[in-house]
């Protein structure tokens, strides 16, 4: 199991379109990923449920990526993290 800080930089935080991309591209990787801002954890894929943990600019995320390729799966949320939120 991997695990990362990343603190949300855009403005509107996880909003509906990044808060799409990042559910697609959880999907394509074999990990399990998971999000966690404060006592509330959800699945990286669930484009309702990343949403709902309300994360504002500022706001600091866990992402846990478990099973599979994780070295691989780590880096591809790191970068798309960077690049778009």
């Amino acid at each position: 199991m991997r695990t990362f800080n990343y603190t949300i930089k855009d403005e509107l935080g996880i909003h509906a379109r990044p808060a799409g991309m990042l559910a697609k591209t959880a999907k394509t990787l074999d990990s399990e990923i998971t999000i966690t801002k404060g006592e509330k954890t959800v699945g990286a894929g669930k484009l309702m449920a990343l949403m709902g943990l309300g994360v504002k600019c500022g706001d600091t995320i866990v992402v846990t990526i478990s099973g599979g390729d994780e070295e691989t799966s780590e880096k591809t949320m790191k970068d798309f993290l960077e690049a778009n939120l």
